[in-house]
């Protein structure tokens, strides 16, 4: 498997985060360029929506957690989390959780 997965466990509710919009970019030289874009499934995971990662490289996830809290009634810290990462083989898998909460969060290089 190779690619980019991610998953988000509300630790609040011990549950999975459905319905997060995740945003996928790649450093440039002029920036962040977007490759992908998608929502968390009833697992609380983006499975496919990231499975190219087309080079070695600087890469950033977006989590729009301050919305998915928000539409829960929820007060919460952090309008997103960004979690900035460096792929140096293109053809091994890189999964990366996030650890959820409305007032932080944790994220590790998952497998």
């Amino acid at each position: 498997m190779t690619g980019i997965t991610t998953h988000i466990l509300d630790l609040t509710a011990g549950s999975p985060a459905a319905g997060v919009a995740v945003t996928l970019e790649q450093a440039t030289v002029t920036g962040w360029a977007v490759l992908s874009r998608a929502t968390t499934d009833a697992d609380g995971r983006v499975r496919d929506a990231f499975a190219s990662v087309p080079a070695a490289g600087r890469y950033r996830l977006t989590f729009a957690t301050g919305a998915w809290f928000a539409a829960r009634g929820i007060e919460s810290f952090h309008p997103e989390v960004s979690v900035v990462f460096e792929v140096r083989d293109a053809r091994q898998h890189h999964h990366v959780p996030l650890l959820l909460s409305p007032f932080g969060y944790s994220t590790y290089r998952g497998s």
